[in-house]
């Protein structure tokens, strides 16, 4: 089970959170930050086991225990933001194969206004923070 979570873990950095995807390869930490993060989660997993739970299901809890301080994902906020209000540069980018990097470079530029608003779940849809969003990324491509 403990490769199964782990391979679990890192398809959801990869597709989720590829700005720490890129940290941990530069660190050379993947492997130890997938071992800590599932070691954490071991007894859950025993005890969901105990508990005669199906394994699927066992997995997918894991999963989110292991995630929640992922979410929500800047990676995909930003992507949105920049696919609704900057489509052509999104297509741009998207197209040139740049996109991903791009994006990881915007999370960067970023950083401010989501530690100053308290990026969360629950100020995912505050407007301000999309304001304040799209003007870094106006400045960004500018």
């Amino acid at each position: 089970m403990q490769s199964v979570l782990k391979e679990k873990l890192w398809a959801y950095i990869v597709h989720h959170n590829p700005d720490l995807m890129f940290r941990l390869q530069e660190d050379y930490s993947v492997t130890r930050y997938l071992e800590e993060k599932v070691a954490g989660i071991l007894p859950m997993a025993a005890e969901l086991l105990s508990e005669n739970r199906p394994i699927y299901i066992i997995e997918e809890l894991c999963l989110n225990a292991m995630t929640e301080d992922l979410r929500p994902s800047r990676y995909l906020y930003i992507r949105s933001v920049l696919e609704e209000e900057f489509s052509p540069d999104y297509e741009r980018l998207k197209e040139s194969g740049t996109l991903t990097y791009e994006l990881c470079n915007l999370i960067e530029a970023c950083k401010g206004i989501f530690e100053e608003l308290g990026f969360s779940s629950e100020n995912e849809e505050d407007r301000y923070l999309r304001y304040a969003v799209i003007r870094q990324v106006h400045e960004y491509l500018n």
